[in-house]
């Protein structure tokens, strides 16, 4: 009997913990007694034949490495109906019956796409931003939130030398689960979130005022990259209130780094998840946690899912903030 043969891939923003999860692909896959094959920059690898088998070696001494080896990039041509079935045709040129794709929500929607060409995809969740719907944690949020408290922890250093208030913008275009944890890490006076609608004299200035009649000179404002304006912000703090304010935006930064514990683990466990659901000649599958157990979802049911913003922990954090 011809060895089964199965393909990982990397696609969309990189996130710390993707080599973690290659690995576990790799090696998983080996282990079954399946041929692996490494898809280089995402689908454009499949349309391009960028594709390489892997062995146990081939994937050394990356799981504590950021980026992903297989590099990523995003593809126009993939989401057509014709580059689909053009990478479905080089996949079954291959051999390759099961791909699988390391990425987020648009990653998915072409896993889901490639599976209806006849190529069975499982999809595994990466993205700093923690924002897919069907999984309470995505890989690198971890590392990427563990970054910025570390870069607010050194802004922290100067704001209070000066008596400033410093305004830091964090990832997360639609989601403010990075801005919400680490303004609670970081002791921050105010957190904004694309998910809250905010009034910048009630939900800043007057936080402000309100901790500085407790004593408190310097202050700290987490906002996700959602909500945006630091600058204007910073510059309303200062004319409103008389202290010097000044913002920055920690952009990439977040994105990169070697990946912590939980990235590497949680990554490790997701990947293996994923073999054994192509193994078992399963498709169109996510796989998730809930509940801290890995899982699986149709991937139709997970792309419609709705995503639910923890306010609980927000109002938490409004209350321990002052």
């Amino acid at each position: 009997m011809a060895k089964k043969k199965i393909a990982v891939l990397t696609s969309g923003g990189d996130a710390p913990g993707m080599n973690a999860a290659v690995r576990a692909v790799v090696r998983s896959g080996i282990a079954k007694g399946m041929d692996v094959y490494g898809v280089y920059r995402g689908y454009n690898g499949l349309l391009n034949g960028d594709v390489e088998q892997m062995n146990l070696r081939s994937v050394s001494d990356i799981i504590g490495n950021g980026g992903t080896m297989l590099y990523t990039a995003r593809s126009e041509e993939f989401k057509t109906l014709e580059g689909q079935k053009k990478a479905a045709a080089h996949c079954k040129e291959l051999g390759i019956s099961g791909v699988v794709v390391i990425g987020g929500d648009g990653s998915f929607a072409g896993a889901r796409a490639l599976t209806n060409a006849g190529v069975n995809c499982i999809g595994v969740p990466g993205t700093i931003d923690n924002d897919i719907a069907c999984t309470e944690y995505t890989i690198g949020f971890d590392t990427a939130m563990n970054t910025a408290i570390g870069m607010i922890d050194k802004i922290r250093d100067t704001a209070q030398s000066h008596d400033r208030c410093s305004i830091v913008e964090v990832m997360g275009r639609r989601c403010g689960d990075i801005a919400l944890q680490v303004g609670i890490a970081c002791g921050a006076t105010a957190i904004l979130v694309p998910e809250i609608e905010y009034d910048v004299e009630k939900d800043v200035i007057s936080r402000i005022v309100e901790t500085q009649k407790t004593g408190k000179k310097h202050f700290i404002i987490v906002v996700a990259e959602g909500v945006g304006g630091v600058s204007d912000l910073a510059k309303y703090v200062e004319k409103r209130l008389g202290i010097e304010a000044r913002a920055t935006i920690l952009g990439h930064v977040q994105r990169g780094g070697s990946p912590t514990l939980r990235d590497r683990v949680v990554a490790s466990l997701m990947g293996h998840k994923a073999v054994d659901l192509l193994a078992e000649g399963k498709g169109n599958r996510v796989v998730a946690m809930n509940n801290g157990k890995i899982v699986d979802y149709d991937i139709t049911e997970a792309l419609d899912m709705p995503r639910i913003f923890d306010k609980n922990l927000y109002d938490i954090a409004r209350t321990i903030s002052i």
